[in-house]
């Protein structure tokens, strides 16, 4: 098998959001020295929002 070079990266998509400044200011401070961008934290939170849904526990 020959070697393959893979992209470490998952398939991506732009969207255009809207943060209230003081929540864009809170983010940034739980960011600083973490090594992580604020791109990536925000779809953190997303992925544990969306795992830790009310409903969804509701349905199980």
């Amino acid at each position: 098998m020959a070697f393959q070079i893979k992209p470490n990266r998952k398939e991506t998509e732009n969207k255009t959001i809207r943060f209230p400044i003081p929540l864009i200011e809170e983010i940034e401070k739980a960011i600083i020295n973490k090594d992580v961008t604020f791109s990536r934290f925000v779809i953190q939170a997303c992925e544990y929002a969306l795992n830790n849904l009310e409903d969804k526990e509701k349905n199980t």
